[in-house]
């Protein structure tokens, strides 16, 4: 199924993609009042099909709506299994899901809460977010100009729809200058993340990442890097990295549901370590589609079955 057809989850029943639409006086259009995941379902060897750390993602959705008061009119279990539903009437057995959750058509003005909470659920192929060569010899990014929002501004804790318009203006620059990626800096001038990504640097066999205070999104396939670097006895640490480290690490990776597991090549023209993926970020990568793809025990118990 392909972007653009098949059916769409609103409110509580299915609707060709053709007809799934929103008014265009809803609040969610003038005011970005909507929060959003993104979940990936893979076909593993042997076991099926498979929705990769589905409540994971549903407790984020519910915790992004509850930081902007809005209030979803479904258990987080019915609203789980329409995910669920949604990738199986549309007959996928390896695709992106997309469930959003917005205010629709009520009053005008910023105040949101006279609009109806409204919700919907597409699903799609859609294959490797930054290709399928850079699995191996990486991505050329660039930090960028944009800086990520500074503390109580904008909550980088939710996963909303108004804070990627910065991440639009992170992407565009890095695309129009001939890069990849572009990379964030926070409000203090340290290392944040891509602008859909979670990043990782390595040094002297040590991974380090920003923590949450550096106003990053805690990626759920974040923490599946952590969870697999303690398991292969890699130290991993938080700290603040100032922009520099970047340049002088051995290696760098993205970490993300569409980017998964994604190297770094190149930042800023400077080549990072030898230019491609490196022995860290190979056994990380390597240990991440061994499970994603279902050549090894699910031992975290990951995914949800799509009968």
């Amino acid at each position: 199924m392909s972007f653009g057809q098949g059916k769409i989850w609103m409110d509580g029943a299915f609707v060709d993609w053709a007809d799934a639409n929103c008014h265009v006086m809803s609040h969610v259009v003038h005011y970005g009042s909507g929060v959003f995941e993104g979940l990936r379902c893979y076909d593993r060897q042997d076991a099926g099909p498979g929705i990769f750390r589905l409540q994971d993602h549903v407790k984020r959705l519910y915790d992004s709506a509850t930081i902007y008061r809005m209030e979803i009119p479904y258990t987080p279990a019915e609203f789980a299994q329409a995910i669920v539903d949604t990738v199986k009437v549309n007959g996928l057995r390896s695709c992106y899901i997309r469930p959003v959750v917005y205010r629709g058509l009520g009053s005008m003005g910023v105040n949101p809460l006279n609009c109806p909470v409204r919700s919907a659920i597409a699903a799609w192929n859609w294959g490797k977010y930054l290709g399928d060569e850079a699995m191996e010899n990486g991505v050329s990014v660039c930090v960028s100009s944009w800086r990520r929002a500074a503390p109580n501004t904008f909550p980088a804790l939710a996963k909303a729809n108004g804070n990627y318009l910065n991440s639009q203006l992170i992407k565009m620059e890095a695309l129009q200058n001939g890069y990849d990626e572009g990379i964030a800096l926070d409000s203090h001038g340290y290392v944040s993340e891509g602008s859909g990504e979670n990043i990782f640097l390595v040094r002297g066999g040590v991974i380090y990442t920003p923590p949450s205070s550096a106003s990053i999104l805690p990626g759920i396939t974040r923490h599946c890097v952590f969870t697999l670097a303690r398991e292969l006895d890699i130290r991993i640490e938080q700290h603040e990295i100032p922009r520099e480290m970047l340049y002088v690490a051995d290696e760098v990776f993205f970490s993300g549901t569409a980017a998964e597991v994604t190297p770094v090549s190149h930042i800023d023209g400077v080549k990072i370590g030898n230019g491609k993926r490196g022995p860290v970020t190979e056994r990380i990568q390597s240990e991440f589609f061994r499970i994603i793809e279902g050549k090894c025990k699910d031992r975290y118990a990951w995914f949800t079955p799509v009968a």
